[in-house]
């Protein structure tokens, strides 16, 4: 697989309905604030922790701040079930099916990264797994990801000033995210 920090592979630009109407390497899309299509992947606890990423320092955007679980850009040609699947194996080192998937819901968003000063137009497929396993045995993606961490829901609602920088804002306060948060909670509750 060709770097993707060097925006030389083609990725599909979608219109306001998600219909497909170009292709575009990333450093295009990025510089045009083109719109297109992401996945995020959340492992939630049955202890009621939400697993995050640590993406390195190197990483072109969001560098050294806590993410999803598992994320990436839906490659040309794939679907975004096939890309869940796809990262969450490249991300974690777990293969899953998309059986053990549940979709929380597909939304549309546009945000800006501070550090690299490019605005991003995604629609993101969002995901949440209920991981039983030790956080400790999540594969780590040499040169992407420093680790993971599981940290308390409750937690992430009582956070201090500065405790939020550490992870990628504002999406921690987001409707989206609530959303998210609100379906493990009920299936924790349920469970």
């Amino acid at each position: 697989m060709k770097d993707l920090n060097k925006g030389n592979i083609l990725y599909e630009v979608v219109n306001e309905n998600d219909e497909i109407i170009g292709l575009a390497e990333r450093d295009k899309i990025l510089r045009e604030d083109l719109l297109r299509r992401i996945i995020h992947v959340w492992f939630f606890t049955p202890k009621g922790e939400l697993i995050f990423q640590h993406r390195a320092p190197g990483q072109r955007m969001f560098p050294d701040l806590l993410d999803a679980t598992v994320g990436g850009k839906v490659e040309r040609g794939e679907s975004y079930e096939e890309t869940a699947l796809k990262e969450t194996e490249e991300e974690t080192g777990l293969v899953l099916r998309i059986e053990d998937l549940i979709p929380v819901a597909k939304f549309r968003i546009d945000f800006m990264d501070e550090t690299s000063n490019f605005r991003n137009s995604i629609f993101t497929q969002q995901y949440i797994y209920c991981y039983r396993g030790d956080v400790k045995d999540l594969r780590i993606e040499e040169e992407k990801i420093l680790g993971f961490e599981a940290i308390p829901i409750d937690k992430l609602f009582n956070l201090t000033e500065e405790e939020k920088k550490r992870f990628i804002m504002p999406a921690l306060s987001s409707p989206e995210f609530l959303i998210l948060i609100n379906k493990i909670r009920i299936l924790l509750a349920n469970a």
